[in-house]
């Protein structure tokens, strides 16, 4: 049969984690509480980077411009899946659908770029102090953030492109809790075979390159910290990348997980753990990896508690 023969669903069918309405109700609350947590503590990352005077640096922009792509593509997806928690028919449009997918591969995209722009910012402050200001100017910043958003659009923009032309019969069932490529593609009738080799040619190129740029950054980095006379210098140099390392791991693992390898070996139960790991626990982790182990961010809001409680101590004197 050809492909003009098959239409698109009016509706796909999302699969959630279970039928089992209390246990619905209770990850309902668990993943309230956690995309909570994700948009409160980014935020705040975000507002005290932008209102404290000794965080504008080039270092804390990168963080606070993570912060809010942590913020948008958990956003593209969790408030959709809180509400099939409660409902019986899971369903999503087809233009549903593609939005979903554009936003939250055009925000996971960029932060791989944002992910190795801090490494470059790490780079040049440890190997480079004294070029530091004009390596990490605000100029070279920008460039960094527009091209992560550029670059990011554009793959998912060809990505949802082609797989919505894709021919889709049968089953309009997707066997994950948002919509993905992977998925998506297991449902068409057509050969998908230019759809997974450009996903992994993208994919893998994004993904590897950027972390090209990491590696390098911190084999240098490495160089340059091992020929630190001083061993309390070496600790406090590592210490300001310990952070970043972390993070790089756990969103790099899972994206690699997820996103190279071929569709016909997509596990549902193995592939929906990793999702939610990058989608949902990643970005709740995130402000709390940066804060807890950065004595600058830590500082700054000490300082900034310090401040309120002087201020509703001075209203409450006046009165």
């Amino acid at each position: 049969m050809s492909k003009s023969n098959y239409s698109m669903p009016t509706e796909f069918l999302l699969v959630g984690f279970t039928d089992y309405l209390p246990l619905r109700v209770t990850l309902f609350l668990v993943f309230l509480i956690i995309y909570t947590l994700i948009v409160v503590g980014n935020t705040g990352l975000i507002i005290l980077v932008n209102i404290t005077s000794s965080l504008q640096t080039p270092t804390y922009y990168f963080l606070s411009n993570l912060s809010f792509l942590d913020i948008s593509y958990s956003t593209a997806v969790t408030p959709k899946m809180l509400v099939n928690f409660l409902t019986s028919r899971r369903t999503i449009s087809p233009y549903g659908c593609a939005l979903q997918m554009f936003l939250f591969g055009c925000f996971a995209d960029a932060e791989c770029l944002i992910l190795a722009a801090m490494a470059y910012d790490r780079y040049a402050a440890i190997c480079k102090p004294l070029s530091y200001p004009t390596l990490t100017s605000r100029r070279v910043c920008a460039c960094f953030i527009v091209l992560a958003y550029f670059s990011g659009s554009v793959t998912s923009v060809v990505h949802v492109c082609l797989t919505f032309t894709l021919p889709f019969c049968g089953s309009n069932v997707v066997n994950l809790f948002f919509c993905d490529i992977p998925p998506l593609l297991a449902l068409s009738c057509a050969d998908t075979h230019v759809n997974e080799l450009l996903l992994f040619v993208l994919c893998g190129f994004n993904q590897s390159s950027t972390f090209v740029v990491i590696f390098l950054s911190y084999v240098c980095i490495l160089i340059t910290v091992l020929s630190i006379k001083p061993s309390g210098g070496r600790s406090r140099t590592f210490s300001t990348c310990a952070s970043h390392l972390m993070a790089v791991t756990l969103f790099y693992g899972s994206l690699l997980f997820t996103y190279l390898h071929p569709a016909t070996s997509y596990s549902l139960n193995s592939d929906k753990t990793v999702a939610v790991f990058y989608m949902v626990v990643f970005p709740m982790f995130n402000p709390i990896i940066y804060s807890f182990r950065n004595k600058d961010i830590k500082n700054a809001l000490k300082k900034g508690i310090r401040m309120k409680v002087d201020f509703q101590m001075n209203e409450s004197s006046s009165h």
